[in-house]
């Protein structure tokens, strides 16, 4: 899922964009994904069958989940002395951090409001 994530592939594609993965693997993974509701998949070509693969609507909402936990393993393996590249801001490099923050007065939780918060 994390290679759809930022936008749809094709099957050659997505092969390449998941180093290691074997052929019969990677499309088990696939079925079971668009059967979870996670991926579709679009026929491009009759003969022989190809397909492009994108997320969706249900697979991006999972994309941000995602996204946090693949940060949370590269910042990990970095400091473990890993070689993994962590999601950067394009205009200046900078590590992107995650933050909860308020959609209705667009506050930035801290930690401290974090222990403040109640669920409803």
């Amino acid at each position: 899922m994390a290679a759809l994530l930022g936008g749809p592939l094709r099957y050659g594609e997505l092969r390449a964009a998941v180093a290691g993965i074997a052929p019969n693997i990677l499309a088990a993974r696939l079925r079971r994904l668009e059967a979870d509701g996670l991926v579709t998949s679009t026929a491009y070509a009759e003969r022989p069958p190809r397909f492009e693969y994108r997320l969706t609507l249900e697979g991006r909402a999972l994309g941000g989940a995602i996204r946090l936990l693949a940060d949370w393993g590269a910042l990990h393996a970095d400091a473990a002395g890993g070689d993994h590249e962590v999601l950067r801001h394009a205009a200046c490099g900078t590590p992107l951090e995650a933050r909860w923050y308020c959609p209705t007065c667009g506050g930035v939780a801290g930690d401290d409001a974090l222990d403040e918060a109640r669920s409803v």
